[in-house]
Protein backbone atom coordinates (compact mmCIF):
# COMPACT_ATOMS: atom_id res chain seq x y z
CA UNK A 1 0.00 0.00 0.00
CA UNK A 2 3.11 2.67 1.02
CA UNK A 3 4.46 1.91 -2.30
CA UNK A 4 1.01 2.38 -4.16
CA UNK A 5 0.93 5.70 -2.60
CA UNK A 6 4.43 6.53 -3.12
CA UNK A 7 4.28 6.12 -7.30
CA UNK A 8 1.33 7.95 -7.24
CA UNK A 9 2.75 10.98 -5.75
CA UNK A 10 5.70 10.38 -7.71
CA UNK A 11 3.31 10.21 -10.83
CA UNK A 12 1.07 13.35 -9.56
CA UNK A 13 4.33 15.29 -9.17
CA UNK A 14 5.43 14.11 -12.55
CA UNK A 15 2.28 15.20 -14.39
CA UNK A 16 2.32 18.45 -11.80
CA UNK A 17 6.00 19.49 -13.66
CA UNK A 18 5.66 18.35 -17.13
CA UNK A 19 2.13 20.38 -16.98
CA UNK A 20 4.46 23.58 -15.65
CA UNK A 21 6.60 22.75 -18.60
CA UNK A 22 3.94 22.94 -21.04
CA UNK A 23 2.37 26.04 -19.63
CA UNK A 24 5.96 27.78 -19.55
CA UNK A 25 6.95 26.98 -23.21
CA UNK A 26 3.30 27.90 -24.38
CA UNK A 27 3.52 31.54 -22.60
CA UNK A 28 7.59 31.61 -24.18
CA UNK A 29 5.85 30.99 -27.92
CA UNK A 30 3.16 33.62 -27.02
CA UNK A 31 5.82 35.74 -26.33
CA UNK A 32 7.70 34.80 -29.42
CA UNK A 33 4.95 35.55 -31.26
CA UNK A 34 4.17 38.83 -29.80
CA UNK A 35 7.63 39.75 -30.48
CA UNK A 36 7.72 38.93 -34.20
CA UNK A 37 4.12 40.59 -34.60
CA UNK A 38 6.20 43.78 -33.08
CA UNK A 39 9.14 43.23 -35.61
CA UNK A 40 6.66 42.78 -38.52
CA UNK A 41 5.04 46.39 -37.49
CA UNK A 42 8.56 48.21 -37.46
CA UNK A 43 9.60 46.76 -40.98
CA UNK A 44 6.07 47.44 -41.95
CA UNK A 45 6.48 51.17 -41.21
CA UNK A 46 10.65 51.20 -42.37
CA UNK A 47 9.31 49.99 -45.67
CA UNK A 48 6.26 52.35 -45.72
CA UNK A 49 8.67 55.18 -44.97
CA UNK A 50 10.74 54.15 -47.87
CA UNK A 51 7.93 54.71 -50.09
CA UNK A 52 7.15 57.84 -48.55
CA UNK A 53 10.75 59.02 -49.59
CA UNK A 54 10.81 57.04 -52.45
CA UNK A 55 8.05 59.37 -53.61
CA UNK A 56 9.61 62.42 -52.57
CA UNK A 57 12.55 61.87 -54.64
CA UNK A 58 10.57 61.49 -57.67
CA UNK A 59 8.86 64.59 -57.75
CA UNK A 60 12.04 66.46 -56.72
CA UNK A 61 14.48 66.52 -59.89
CA UNK A 62 14.39 62.74 -62.00
CA UNK A 63 13.18 63.24 -65.32
CA UNK A 64 9.68 62.55 -65.75
CA UNK A 65 10.08 59.03 -67.34
CA UNK A 66 12.10 57.92 -64.12
CA UNK A 67 9.95 59.91 -61.82
CA UNK A 68 7.09 57.90 -63.01
CA UNK A 69 7.81 54.70 -62.94
CA UNK A 70 9.77 54.89 -59.47
CA UNK A 71 6.46 56.81 -57.97
CA UNK A 72 4.37 53.94 -59.41
CA UNK A 73 6.48 51.27 -58.01
CA UNK A 74 6.46 53.06 -54.89
CA UNK A 75 2.65 52.91 -54.45
CA UNK A 76 2.83 49.39 -55.37
CA UNK A 77 5.07 48.08 -53.06
CA UNK A 78 2.89 49.81 -50.09
CA UNK A 79 -0.19 48.36 -51.78
CA UNK A 80 0.92 45.28 -52.20
CA UNK A 81 -0.49 42.44 -50.32
CA UNK A 82 1.97 39.95 -48.37
CA UNK A 83 2.71 37.36 -50.62
CA UNK A 84 3.53 39.92 -53.29
CA UNK A 85 4.62 42.61 -51.20
CA UNK A 86 8.23 40.85 -51.04
CA UNK A 87 8.88 41.06 -54.87
CA UNK A 88 7.36 44.48 -55.18
CA UNK A 89 9.72 45.88 -52.76
CA UNK A 90 12.55 44.26 -54.59
CA UNK A 91 11.46 46.60 -57.06
CA UNK A 92 11.32 49.51 -55.48
CA UNK A 93 14.95 49.02 -54.27
CA UNK A 94 16.17 48.10 -58.03
CA UNK A 95 14.21 51.42 -58.95
CA UNK A 96 15.75 53.18 -56.08
CA UNK A 97 19.60 51.70 -57.23
CA UNK A 98 19.31 53.81 -60.61
CA UNK A 99 18.85 56.73 -58.97
CA UNK A 100 21.73 59.38 -59.23
CA UNK A 101 22.23 60.22 -55.78
CA UNK A 102 24.66 63.59 -56.85
CA UNK A 103 21.03 65.03 -58.08
CA UNK A 104 19.62 64.88 -55.08
CA UNK A 105 19.35 68.12 -52.14
CA UNK A 106 21.80 66.56 -49.78
CA UNK A 107 18.93 66.84 -47.35
CA UNK A 108 16.66 64.45 -49.28
CA UNK A 109 20.44 62.13 -50.21
CA UNK A 110 20.70 61.55 -46.17
CA UNK A 111 17.08 60.84 -45.64
CA UNK A 112 16.74 58.56 -48.26
CA UNK A 113 20.10 56.92 -46.97
CA UNK A 114 18.24 56.99 -43.73
CA UNK A 115 15.33 55.13 -45.12
CA UNK A 116 17.10 52.19 -46.62
CA UNK A 117 19.14 51.59 -43.45
CA UNK A 118 16.31 51.87 -41.20
CA UNK A 119 14.45 49.11 -43.37
CA UNK A 120 18.08 46.80 -43.48
CA UNK A 121 17.61 46.89 -39.62
CA UNK A 122 14.34 46.14 -39.65
CA UNK A 123 14.29 43.74 -41.58
CA UNK A 124 16.90 41.65 -39.74
CA UNK A 125 15.42 41.96 -36.29
CA UNK A 126 12.04 40.74 -37.91
CA UNK A 127 13.44 38.03 -39.50
CA UNK A 128 15.36 37.34 -35.88
CA UNK A 129 12.00 36.92 -34.78
CA UNK A 130 10.47 34.46 -36.91
CA UNK A 131 14.15 32.04 -36.88
CA UNK A 132 13.46 32.11 -32.93
CA UNK A 133 9.62 31.58 -32.96
CA UNK A 134 10.32 29.19 -35.41
CA UNK A 135 13.24 27.28 -33.85
CA UNK A 136 10.88 26.82 -30.70
CA UNK A 137 7.55 25.37 -32.77
CA UNK A 138 9.80 22.83 -34.31
CA UNK A 139 10.26 21.20 -30.76
CA UNK A 140 8.26 18.28 -30.81
CA UNK A 141 6.59 18.88 -27.53
CA UNK A 142 5.50 21.81 -28.86
CA UNK A 143 4.09 20.13 -32.05
CA UNK A 144 2.84 16.72 -30.46
CA UNK A 145 0.62 19.26 -27.96
CA UNK A 146 0.00 22.11 -30.45
CA UNK A 147 1.24 24.52 -28.53
CA UNK A 148 0.88 27.06 -30.91
CA UNK A 149 -2.76 26.36 -31.27
CA UNK A 150 -3.95 28.25 -34.64
CA UNK A 151 -1.45 30.54 -34.80
CA UNK A 152 -0.33 31.23 -38.56
CA UNK A 153 3.13 29.78 -39.27
CA UNK A 154 5.64 32.20 -39.29
CA UNK A 155 7.30 33.62 -42.59
CA UNK A 156 11.10 35.14 -42.96
CA UNK A 157 10.95 38.54 -45.47
CA UNK A 158 13.29 37.94 -47.48
CA UNK A 159 14.09 41.17 -50.07
CA UNK A 160 17.41 41.73 -51.54
CA UNK A 161 19.39 44.38 -49.53
CA UNK A 162 20.28 47.46 -50.94
CA UNK A 163 24.13 48.64 -51.60
CA UNK A 164 23.94 51.30 -48.51
CA UNK A 165 26.14 54.36 -49.41
CA UNK A 166 28.32 54.66 -46.46
CA UNK A 167 30.33 57.06 -48.08
CA UNK A 168 27.47 59.74 -48.28
CA UNK A 169 26.17 58.63 -44.98
CA UNK A 170 28.63 56.70 -43.05
CA UNK A 171 27.81 55.27 -39.57
CA UNK A 172 29.53 56.58 -36.85
CA UNK A 173 31.19 54.46 -34.39
CA UNK A 174 30.48 54.58 -30.82
CA UNK A 175 32.06 52.83 -27.44
CA UNK A 176 29.51 52.90 -24.44
CA UNK A 177 29.95 51.60 -20.94
CA UNK A 178 26.69 49.87 -19.52
CA UNK A 179 25.05 49.24 -16.26
CA UNK A 180 23.12 46.51 -14.93
CA UNK A 181 21.96 48.06 -11.78
CA UNK A 182 20.23 45.28 -9.73
CA UNK A 183 18.77 45.84 -6.15
CA UNK A 184 18.52 43.97 -3.06
CA UNK A 185 15.33 42.54 -4.25
CA UNK A 186 17.08 41.30 -7.69
CA UNK A 187 15.33 43.66 -9.85
CA UNK A 188 17.25 45.74 -12.31
CA UNK A 189 16.94 49.44 -13.29
CA UNK A 190 15.34 50.11 -16.62
CA UNK A 191 14.67 53.74 -18.41
CA UNK A 192 11.63 54.20 -20.94
CA UNK A 193 12.82 56.17 -24.10
CA UNK A 194 12.27 56.82 -27.77
CA UNK A 195 14.16 57.81 -30.82
CA UNK A 196 13.21 61.47 -31.34
CA UNK A 197 13.09 60.74 -35.00
CA UNK A 198 10.75 57.53 -35.21
CA UNK A 199 7.52 58.31 -33.81
CA UNK A 200 5.77 56.34 -31.47
CA UNK A 201 8.35 53.55 -30.34
CA UNK A 202 9.95 53.47 -27.37
CA UNK A 203 12.29 50.77 -25.83
CA UNK A 204 13.65 49.90 -21.84
CA UNK A 205 17.86 50.04 -21.80
CA UNK A 206 19.98 49.85 -18.87
CA UNK A 207 21.94 52.77 -17.35
CA UNK A 208 24.84 54.02 -18.98
CA UNK A 209 26.25 55.96 -22.21
CA UNK A 210 28.55 56.93 -24.70
CA UNK A 211 32.63 57.27 -22.93
CA UNK A 212 34.08 60.72 -23.28
CA UNK A 213 37.55 61.42 -24.70
CA UNK A 214 40.50 60.46 -22.36
CA UNK A 215 37.83 58.29 -20.40
CA UNK A 216 38.41 54.29 -19.82
CA UNK A 217 35.12 51.75 -19.82
CA UNK A 218 35.22 51.69 -15.75
CA UNK A 219 35.42 55.08 -15.08
CA UNK A 220 32.73 55.30 -17.66
CA UNK A 221 29.96 53.58 -16.20
CA UNK A 222 30.67 55.18 -12.95
CA UNK A 223 30.13 58.39 -14.12
CA UNK A 224 27.19 57.13 -15.79
CA UNK A 225 25.84 55.91 -12.86
CA UNK A 226 26.04 58.98 -10.98
CA UNK A 227 24.76 61.04 -13.50
CA UNK A 228 21.57 59.30 -14.01
CA UNK A 229 20.16 57.91 -10.80
CA UNK A 230 22.57 60.16 -8.54
CA UNK A 231 24.43 56.72 -7.07
CA UNK A 232 28.11 57.17 -6.39
CA UNK A 233 29.41 54.22 -7.01
CA UNK A 234 32.78 53.28 -6.23
CA UNK A 235 34.74 51.57 -9.04
CA UNK A 236 35.62 48.73 -7.94
CA UNK A 237 32.14 48.04 -6.74
CA UNK A 238 31.22 47.26 -10.25
CA UNK A 239 31.74 43.80 -11.53
CA UNK A 240 32.97 43.20 -15.14
CA UNK A 241 32.24 43.53 -18.02
CA UNK A 242 30.69 40.81 -17.59
CA UNK A 243 28.53 41.36 -21.63
CA UNK A 244 29.62 42.61 -24.83
CA UNK A 245 27.25 44.29 -27.47
CA UNK A 246 27.48 45.07 -31.16
CA UNK A 247 24.52 46.93 -32.33
CA UNK A 248 23.55 49.32 -35.48
CA UNK A 249 21.13 52.01 -34.53
CA UNK A 250 19.37 55.28 -35.67
CA UNK A 251 19.35 58.48 -33.37
CA UNK A 252 18.17 61.94 -33.93
CA UNK A 253 18.64 61.01 -37.75
CA UNK A 254 22.66 59.53 -37.29
CA UNK A 255 23.44 56.43 -37.95
CA UNK A 256 25.33 54.58 -35.35
CA UNK A 257 28.32 51.57 -35.08
CA UNK A 258 28.02 50.86 -31.42
CA UNK A 259 30.14 48.68 -29.07
CA UNK A 260 28.42 47.95 -25.57
CA UNK A 261 30.03 46.99 -22.27
CA UNK A 262 27.99 45.97 -19.24
CA UNK A 263 28.73 45.85 -15.86
CA UNK A 264 27.16 44.59 -13.07
CA UNK A 265 26.46 46.93 -10.13
CA UNK A 266 24.35 44.87 -6.99
CA UNK A 267 22.45 47.30 -4.67
CA UNK A 268 22.15 46.05 -0.57
CA UNK A 269 18.49 47.37 -0.55
CA UNK A 270 16.16 49.41 -2.43
CA UNK A 271 17.12 52.80 -3.25
CA UNK A 272 15.21 56.01 -4.72
CA UNK A 273 16.69 57.06 -8.05
CA UNK A 274 17.75 60.41 -8.91
CA UNK A 275 17.49 61.65 -12.60
CA UNK A 276 18.16 65.53 -11.92
CA UNK A 277 21.44 64.57 -13.60
CA UNK A 278 20.26 63.79 -16.97
CA UNK A 279 21.67 65.96 -19.49
CA UNK A 280 19.17 67.89 -22.15
CA UNK A 281 18.59 65.01 -24.79
CA UNK A 282 18.10 62.66 -22.07
CA UNK A 283 15.19 65.00 -20.65
CA UNK A 284 13.81 65.37 -23.80
CA UNK A 285 13.77 61.63 -24.91
CA UNK A 286 13.75 59.07 -21.73
CA UNK A 287 9.70 59.11 -20.07
CA UNK A 288 10.38 57.11 -17.25
CA UNK A 289 12.31 54.26 -15.11
CA UNK A 290 11.01 51.22 -13.43
CA UNK A 291 12.82 48.25 -11.46
CA UNK A 292 12.41 44.97 -13.50
CA UNK A 293 12.19 41.43 -11.78
CA UNK A 294 13.76 38.90 -14.72
CA UNK A 295 10.08 37.10 -14.70
CA UNK A 296 8.76 40.53 -15.77
CA UNK A 297 11.31 40.81 -18.48
CA UNK A 298 10.85 37.62 -19.68
CA UNK A 299 6.43 37.72 -20.07
CA UNK A 300 6.61 41.58 -21.17
CA UNK A 301 5.69 42.53 -24.94
CA UNK A 302 7.47 45.55 -24.96
CA UNK A 303 11.01 46.08 -26.49
CA UNK A 304 13.89 45.81 -24.08
CA UNK A 305 17.88 45.74 -24.73
CA UNK A 306 19.45 43.85 -24.88
CA UNK A 307 16.82 41.51 -25.90
CA UNK A 308 18.44 38.04 -23.61
CA UNK A 309 18.30 40.20 -20.15
CA UNK A 310 15.72 38.39 -18.95
CA UNK A 311 16.96 34.88 -19.60
CA UNK A 312 20.84 36.11 -18.97
CA UNK A 313 20.16 37.93 -15.39
CA UNK A 314 19.25 35.04 -13.15
CA UNK A 315 22.09 32.97 -13.88
CA UNK A 316 24.73 36.22 -13.69
CA UNK A 317 23.31 36.90 -10.25
CA UNK A 318 23.29 32.86 -8.92
CA UNK A 319 26.16 32.14 -10.54
CA UNK A 320 28.40 35.17 -10.26
CA UNK A 321 30.84 36.09 -12.62
CA UNK A 322 33.14 33.92 -13.79
CA UNK A 323 35.49 36.11 -15.87
CA UNK A 324 34.66 35.31 -19.26
CA UNK A 325 32.86 38.04 -21.15
CA UNK A 326 29.82 37.12 -23.26
CA UNK A 327 28.04 38.85 -26.08
CA UNK A 328 24.21 39.66 -26.34
CA UNK A 329 21.75 40.48 -28.48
Amino acid sequence: MNTLVVLLAVLAVLVVAGGLFLVATANRLDRLHVRMDAGWAALDAALARRAVVARTVAASVLPAGQAGVLRATAEGAESAPRPERELAENELTRQLAEVDRGLLPAPLADELSDAEHRVVIARRVYNDAVRDTLALRRRRKVRYFKLAGKAKQPEYFEIAEPELDTAAAPSTPRTSARVVLVDGRRRVLLFNGRDPGEEGSSFWFTVGGGIEDGEDLRSAAVRELKEETGLDTPAERLVGPVWRRRVEFSFAGRRYDGTEWFFLAELDGDVAVDTSGFNEVEVATIDEHRWWSAEELRETAEVVYPEQLGELLPSLLDAGWDGRLRSVR
